[in-house]
Order: structure tokens, then C-alpha cells, then sequence
């Protein structure tokens, strides 16, 4: 009890919640499938903050859960169900310190919503390219966190390479400063990138600085259909051949997918008027003029690497293609009870593999509908299930474990991974002892025992 108090008075009358209804959407993911219990949750102000609540927990051995927007499919932020652990918000933490548009660059604290950070280097005639569909409410430090992908990794790569700089406060509470803004550093370990993919587990990220990078002229948004998913992967090596690095995104959608669009959010239009087995959607900067672009995608309907097109006239018509895309996640969850495999595999091989993975989901349950879509630049595939129409919620979740199994097995017959941007946290934990070698764990137990040897940071997951 002394320990909460002290920690009320670090963080000021209204930098904690320990009001139930106020603490319930933070003790529980997006799908509902975990839940965790708290004594208080902290919402610090400044770094100075976080140092002495971390400091002050480390001394009392007592755990604490960092938590950023809380858009996380595994678990990472939620702690667990003992009622011991501190909740530590990095909502308030939310000022971006400054812009710097001729070093393309802007320092920003952690609780920073994504959408804020993309407009504020608008403003400066600058993009932060980082873009995913939760992008109006999760927060920048989760992004690093978990070494977020989203759409434009095809072209600028995951949140890992859009940092500069991080300041990370330690298990200890001592607080590293590493915010330097430079492209080239070669003085010893490059530490920050310890932190980002760590789920928060070796400390917490408070800012980070930013790359930012020139705005992309002349985007060009495309829908595309393809008669499967091995086709697309010759279609974009294609596209590549001609567009090079102006390839931005290139995402793979199946009928299912938008058949769940169409039913349960009528007001997404669908771009066809035929049905088409696969879908693409692609976005380019046509450096090259449009009229050049549109003759690079009419041969690939000439080499029959695509049986359709529909090109954007405006920024309006490819917003709304987008959203077809990002309503997806949440469209099969109005179809019923879904198990979410975040995965990746070599790029070439993603038409085999999602043959082979649903192969063996259907071979062990016929009923079962995959829905496997996501971000076929890069390899990622999110390799979803819905239930079968004639299962109930409950008898489908429980067979989660025995199905996951068999799509990480033919993930690992391909040298994938289980995780492509959603991170381990506890969903996964297991999974990663499974499919990863005993000297990766063993060298990641290392890491964690010696920046965290009283294991206080977030606790359970990942390692």
C-alpha cells in the first residue's frame, strides 16, 4: 500500500486510475481474448516521471506493464491476471518536442498518436511513412515497441528504420539518452535497437527521433485482380523490374476478405463489378509521368500476370480503395470468432505457402474459412481463421492452440516466422520456445537477465 501511494505522488492527482470502469479497456486487447487485473495504472507526465515510478518498482520488486494505445493483438500490454503488476500509460506523454525539416527529422515523446506524427510533418512539406490501420490511436512508443510494419514497408521499411534516436528508461530508472539525430554512428553497439521489437521487456522508450523523408509526388493508388496469390508475387517482381524503389505498397486481398467487406460494412463499394478469386492493391509514385505508369500495368494484363485494373482518378477514389483494406480485420470480426496468424515468409514463396498452410487447416478442420491477406511486399501474411458457419465461438477457440500449430508448422517447413509485426507478447510466447533455435533463446535470455535482472519489465512475455 505504501508503494501505491508513493507512487500517486510521483505521477500528481491526475497522472493515475484506479476506478474499475476507467481501467477495464486497458486490462484487455482488441480481440477480448486476454484480460488482465491492476492495482493502478500510472500515467506519467515526463520522463523525469518515469524514471522514479520505475525506480521506485524496481526498489520494491514489484512488476510493471508499459502500455501504449493498446492496438496490440498479442497481449504485450496487458498485465496479468494477479492484480500485483502497475499499469504504466504513456498516454500523456504526448508532445512532439520538435520538427527539424532539413534534417528530416522530428522528436517525438512516446504516447504521440501515430495520425499526429504523420500530419505534424505534413505541415513541414515532410512524410513519416509509418502507416497502419490503427494508425488514429496507436501511439508511436507502441509502434517501436513492437517493431510495427503496416503498409509502406515495401518501400521504407518497419518502425525499426525509422528510428534515429531513442530515450529509454531502464529497469532500474536510469533513463538512457540516446536521441542523436544522425545517419551515421558507428561508436560501439547500436543500442537502440535493442529496445525497439522488445515489447518493452529490456525498458521503456519515452521519445524517439524520427526519420522523415521527402512527400511522395504523383501517388498512384490501384486495384488489381489476380487469378491467385503465386501470380501476384510475379506480378509485383514485374512491377518492381519497372518501378524500382517508387513501389510503396502492394497488398494482397482474397474474395473471402472482401466478401466479409461487402456484407457487414455496405457502405464500401466494391471496385469490380465481377468477382475475381484475388485481389492487389498497389501504390507507386509515378515518377515517371501517368500516362507511363498506366502502360507498365496494362502489360502486365498483356503478360496475364492481372485479369483487371482500376486505377485511381484522385485521392478521394484511392482513400476509398483503402479502406476496403482496412476494414477487413474488422469486417471478419463481425463474421464471427477468428484466429489471427501474423506471419512471414520469403516473398517468393507466398502462393505455395498459402496453399500448403491452407491445405493443412482444411485437412484438419473442412468447415474452417481462411482469410489470408496482409503485406505481400514483405512477406507478411496475415494468415487468419474464421470459425466454420456450423461451429459455435467456443468450440472453434478451443482448437486456437492445435491450429496455430499446423499453420506455424508449414511457416517453419518454409523458413518463416511466426512473427512478422505483431510482436510475441503471451499469445506467442510459447510458440517463439517452438519454432526459434536454443541458442536465439538462449542469447535473448542473456540480453533480458543482464538490462533486467530482477525481471520487473513487463514480465511474461516474449521471454
Amino acid at each position: 500500500m505504501l508503494l501505491i501511494e508513493k507512487l500517486k505522488a510521483v505521477v500528481g492527482p491526475a497522472g493515475w486510475q484506479e476506478d474499475a470502469d476507467a481501467l477495464r479497456p486497458h486490462l484487455t486487447e482488441w480481440r477480448n481474448v486476454y484480460r488482465g487485473k491492476t492495482a493502478l495504472m500510472v500515467q506519467p507526465q515526463t520522463t523525469g516521471q518515469v524514471s522514479e515510478v520505475v525506480r521506485l518498482c524496481a526498489d520494491a520488486n514489484v512488476a510493471i506493464v508499459p502500455q501504449g494505445g493498446n492496438t496490440g493483438l498479442c497481449a504485450g500490454a496487458i498485465p496479468d491476471d494477479s492484480g500485483e503488476q502497475i499499469l504504466l500509460s504513456l498516454s500523456r506523454m504526448n508532445a512532439i518536442r520538435s520538427v527539424s525539416p532539413d534534417n528530416y527529422s522530428m522528436l517525438a515523446e512516446a504516447g504521440c498518436i501515430l495520425a499526429n506524427l504523420q500530419q505534424a510533418a505534413v505541415q513541414v512539406d515532410r512524410y513519416f511513412p509509418l502507416s497502419l490501420a490503427a494508425e488514429g490511436s496507436c501511439q508511436i512508443g507502441g509502434n517501436l515497441s513492437t517493431n510495427a510494419g503496416g503498409t509502406n514497408v515495401l518501400r521504407y521499411g518497419t518502425a525499426r528504420d525509422q528510428v534515429l534516436g531513442l530515450e529509454v528508461v531502464l529497469p532500474d530508472g536510469t533513463v538512457w539518452n540516446g536521441l542523436r539525430a544522425l545517419r551515421k554512428d558507428t561508436a560501439g553497439y547500436d543500442l537502440k535497437h535493442l529496445f525497439v521489437g522488445a515489447e518493452g521487456t529490456l525498458g521503456i522508450i519515452t521519445a524517439a527521433n524520427l526519420k522523415l523523408f521527402p512527400i511522395p509526388r504523383n501517388l498512384q493508388t490501384v486495384f488489381m485482380a489476380v487469378e491467385n496469390p503465386g501470380t501476384a508475387v510475379a506480378l509485383m517482381a514485374r512491377l518492381r523490374e519497372e518501378l524500382g524503389d517508387q513501389l510503396h505498397a502492394f497488398e494482397l486481398i482474397p474474395a473471402r476478405a472482401m466478401h466479409f467487406v461487402r456484407t457487414h460494412m455496405p457502405n464500401y463499394c466494391a471496385p469490380f463489378e465481377e468477382e475475381y478469386p484475388w485481389y492487389v492493391l498497389l501504390e507507386s509514385s509515378a515518377i515517371a509521368g501517368t500516362d507511363a505508369f498506366e502502360e507498365t500495368l496494362m502489360r502486365g494484363i498483356e503478360e496475364r500476370l492481372a485479369l483487371d485494373i482500376i486505377v485511381a482518378k484522385n485521392r478521394s477514389e484511392a482513400d476509398d480503395l483503402w479502406r476496403i483494406r482496412h476494414a477487413i480485420s474488422e469486417a471478419q470480426k463481425l463474421e464471427g470468432a477468428s484466429l489471427k496468424h501474423d506471419v512471414s515468409v520469403p516473398v517468393a514463396v507466398i502462393g505455395e505457402f498459402v496453399t500448403a498452410a491452407e491445405a493443412a487447416v482444411t485437412d484438419y478442420i473442412p468447415e474452417a474459412r481462411v482469410v489470408a491477406f496482409g503485406h505481400m511486399g514483405d512477406g507478411n501474411v496475415h494468415f487468419n481463421i474464421s470459425q466454420p458457419k456450423s461451429w459455435s465461438a467456443e468450440r472453434f477457440l478451443s482448437e486456437r492452440e492445435a491450429l496455430a500449430t499446423r499453420v506455424y508448422d508449414v511457416v517453419a517447413e518454409f523458413d518463416g516466422s511466426i512473427s512478422a509485426e505483431h510482436g510475441i507478447g503471451v499469445a506467442k510466447r510459447a510458440h517463439l520456445e517452438q519454432y526459434r533455435s536454443a541458442t536465439e533463446l538462449a542469447l535473448m535470455r542473456a540480453v533480458k537477465a543482464a538490462l533486467d535482472p530482477g525481471n520487473t519489465m513487463n514480465p511474461g512475455k516474449v521471454v
